[in-house]
C-alpha cells in the first residue's frame, strides 16, 4: 500500500462510464420494465453504489476512502446501456477506483439480470472519463 501520510487532504472527484452492449429486444424490457428479475437500472445502480463503498475489500492495496458521494446514472440507447458512476471524497488520495467500481459493478448486474434473454451482450469501454483534486482550505 502507497504511503500517503506527508498529502493533504483536499477535495476529490471521478467520473468513469462503460457501455453494455445488447439487442434491441433486450433494451426494450429494459425501457418496459419487463424482466423476470425486476428493474433492471434500479437494481444495477445499487449494486453499483453497495461496491464502491467496499472497493478497498475488493483492490488489493487500494486506500480505504471516506467517501461523500457515490452517483450511477444510466442513459439507455437502442443498442445498449450507457453506465455513468461519480464519487466524491476530501481524503489524501483519488477516488477514481470507487467511480471504476461502481460502473464495473453496474454493468455486471445489468448483464447477469439479463442474460437469460440475450446470449451475446458485451461489456466495453469501461474507463476513467475524469478526474479532478481541489485544495481545501481549514479555518
Amino acid at each position: 500500500m502507497v504511503d500517503v501520510t506527508p498529502k493533504k487532504i483536499s477535495y476529490r472527484e471521478a467520473r468513469a462510464g462503460g457501455f453494455v452492449a445488447m439487442g434491441e429486444d433486450t433494451v426494450r424490457l429494459i425501457r418496459e420494465n419487463a424482466l423476470k428479475k425486476g428493474d433492471v437500472l434500479g437494481v444495477a445502480r445499487i449494486a453499483g453504489i453497495q461496491a464502491a463503498k467496499r472497493t478497498d475489500e475488493l483492490i488489493p492495496l487500494c486506500h480505504q476512502l471516506p467517501l461523500a458521494y457515490v452517483g450511477v446514472d444510466f442513459e439507455v440507447l437502442d443498442h445498449g446501456v450507457i453506465v455513468l458512476g461519480s464519487a466524491r471524497t476530501e481524503a489524501k488520495t483519488g477516488v477514481e477506483m470507487e467511480a471504476l467500481t461502481a460502473v464495473s459493478m453496474a454493468c455486471l448486474t445489468i448483464y447477469d439480470m439479463c442474460k437469460a434473454v440475450d446470449k451475446r451482450m458485451e461489456i466495453r469501454d469501461i474507463r476513467v472519463l475524469e478526474k479532478t483534486k481541489q485544495a481545501i482550505t481549514i479555518p
